[in-house]
């Protein structure tokens, strides 16, 4: 896990290398381990390491192969490295290091573009060609590690974060109406390309770009998710997809042990998080360091799940470190926990995520996670009225959009009022093929686009924000295609997660397996008083938020008047969705 930079310059323009080289500061916490630059003629790439796999110097980024003349920086893991190692051997290739970066020059200069077909794994990377100065970029499948853009007219700049790209001077920051919608509807999901600003753009996952010298950028989507059953799957019943489940995420989970460093687990106390646990415990991992992290209740609402990851932690002997935030923890730490987002991010997971990731980087430098599961097995509570529903996109922005156009209307400057982007957006991604029923079409969605750009977002940003890489099981590609030919009744059925709940039943123990569904709760961010109240008033009504003009003055103050009233479907306060955003463009600079 490290962060990635590079400007491709156009038509013999030269290389801003000190740009480049102010950007791999901005990336310094993605990877405080090492610092590397590349530079031939108009290019130029850097890198920051997180050293995971390979930990020696032969494996250094920029990762140079004179013999090929292909350069790269890499940012991810993949898992499957060793299986394609060999088989390049076979073809004759010969290695200089023994980690995944090398395999990747080497299989794109084997079969092409066509390479990330054969990769399982997260990753974000780009590849130079030293004669032609052609590049190659792209992005997993479910967008599991970041990648920034903005192009000129003389250069193509790319980056691991947003804020990273902010070092040039000439980039626009004007606010992207559409992303803007998006933000204060979609429970700000951004949905790629978009970004908050106008002139950023985000590679979307399960695509790959060509930048060509002359200034041409050809998009290439490889990977679509498919919730077509096949043939021989139409006859199964619960049992067999149970069992076939726990074989590709028994697969999924010893993949993610690839490393040269011990993994340890996030261990929420949830169902996700402790099946991870139990089947590493399969596996021969004892004594896995886990990790857990709580919060003051308020208002009769639970801010942490000890109870259930205390008994996970018991039954398979890990070496659990149970982290209590104190109540003078969590306020201070929101300057930099929102200055850490690539992305305004709305959920107060963030929070929770930024502070547990400085804990469990003081033991482990890698850690596995319970992410995605939600999503691909139908956890969330707007999956049922999505199985009888006549009108799939009016019930699913009932259940999870913050706010109807009409309210977005109100609430920002007339400047940004328009299309209903958001509706139309779901609109469009209900309409395409490859999912024929409404709670298919909701999986997918979620799944595609929701998914990676709020919870696997989230978990990247806050736990990169310590040099921690987090790798999420449930996100393997193939145990995802797995579970979208799974009939949505053994998935969203008695109370969500059915098929899921019934595997586990044969590996961990069944009280949590049949406990009520939890969330990372964060209560202070949702009931808004006290000095919380007062860093939202400070960010709202200091003199750059009104200089911003983003947001309504008298919506603002309508929410002000009673906070509590106005909490969304998905139950996040409409005030701390603004102040995020003006406090994340305050710390920005912009």
């Amino acid at each position: 896990m490290c962060g990635i930079c590079g400007q491709i310059s156009f038509n013999g323009h030269p290389s801003d290398v000190a740009s480049v080289f102010e950007m791999t500061e901005a990336l310094k916490k993605r990877g405080p381990d090492a610092l590397g630059l590349h530079v031939h003629g108009g290019n130029a790439i850097g890198h920051r390491r997180l050293k995971i796999i390979d930990l020696s110097e032969r494996a250094h980024q920029p990762m140079v192969d004179n013999a090929l003349g292909l350069s790269i920086v890499f940012n991810g893991a993949i898992y499957n490295y060793p299986e394609l190692r060999k088989e390049l051997e076979d073809k004759g290739y010969c290695f200089f290091s023994q980690g995944d970066t090398e395999v990747i020059i080497k299989a794109y200069h084997a079969w092409g573009e066509d390479c990330v077909r054969r990769f399982n794994g997260m990753f974000a990377f780009a590849i130079v060609h030293r004669d032609s100065g052609k590049a190659f970029i792209a992005r997993d499948r479910l967008g599991i590690k970041p990648l920034y853009y903005n192009q000129t007219g003389s250069a193509f700049r790319f980056a691991s974060s947003l804020p990273a790209l902010l070092v040039y001077d000439d980039i626009d920051t004007a606010i992207d109406p559409v992303a803007l919608h998006h933000y204060m509807t979609f429970h700000s999901v951004v949905p790629a390309p978009h970004t908050i600003l106008e002139s950023v753009k985000k590679l979307e996952p399960g695509t790959t770009l060509t930048v060509d010298p002359d200034g041409g950028v050809h998009e290439k989507e490889y990977w679509t998710l498919d919730f077509t059953p096949k043939a021989d799957e139409r006859e199964y019943g619960l049992e067999e997809w149970a069992e076939l489940l726990l074989v590709y995420l028994r697969k999924a989970i010893k993949r993610r042990l690839t490393a040269d460093v011990p993994v340890g687990v996030l261990l929420s106390g949830g169902l996700d998080s402790s099946l991870v646990v139990g089947l590493l415990a399969e596996l021969g991992q004892w004594n896995i360091n886990t990790f857990s992290i709580g919060f003051k209740d308020v208002n009769d609402e639970a801010g942490n799940e000890f109870f259930y990851s205390d008994i996970i932690a018991r039954h398979y002997g890990t070496d659990h470190h149970k982290i209590e935030a104190q109540d003078g923890q969590v306020l201070p730490a929101l300057d930099s926990c929102i200055r850490s987002m690539s992305e305004p991010m709305v959920s107060h997971d963030c929070i929770g995520f930024y502070l547990l990731s400085q804990a469990v980087s003081r033991h482990v430098k890698v850690v596995q996670s319970g992410q995605g599961a939600d999503e691909i097995f139908g956890g969330y509570h707007w999956y049922p009225p999505m199985m009888k529903s006549r009108d799939g996109v009016f019930d699913y922005v009932g259940h999870f959009f913050d706010r109807p156009h009409t309210e977005y209307a109100a609430a920002v400057d007339e400047r940004f009022v328009g299309e209903d982007h958001s509706l139309d957006f779901v609109r469009r991604h209900f309409s395409r093929p490859g999912a024929q029923s409404t709670i298919d079409r909701a999986l997918r969605i979620d799944t595609t686009v929701m998914l990676t750009d709020d919870p696997v977002k989230r978990v990247d940003n806050m736990t990169m924000a310590w040099g921690l890489e987090a790798r999420v099981p449930f996100l393997d590609h193939e145990l995802v295609e797995f579970a979208a030919r799974i009939p949505a009744e053994l998935k969203v059925n008695h109370g969500g997660k059915y098929v899921l709940k019934e595997a586990a039943r044969t590996v961990i123990p069944a009280d949590v397996i049949d406990r009520p569904k939890g969330y990372f709760p964060v209560p202070a961010l949702k009931y808004l008083d006290g000095d919380y109240l007062d860093f939202v008033s400070d960010t709202l009504h200091g003199t750059k938020s009104r200089q911003r003009k983003i947001f309504n003055p008298d919506y603002v103050d309508h929410l002000f008047r009673d906070p509590d009233a106005h909490i969304t479907p998905l139950s996040g306060s409409k005030l701390w969705q603004i102040v995020v955003l003006e406090h994340w463009l305050s710390v920005q600079g912009l």
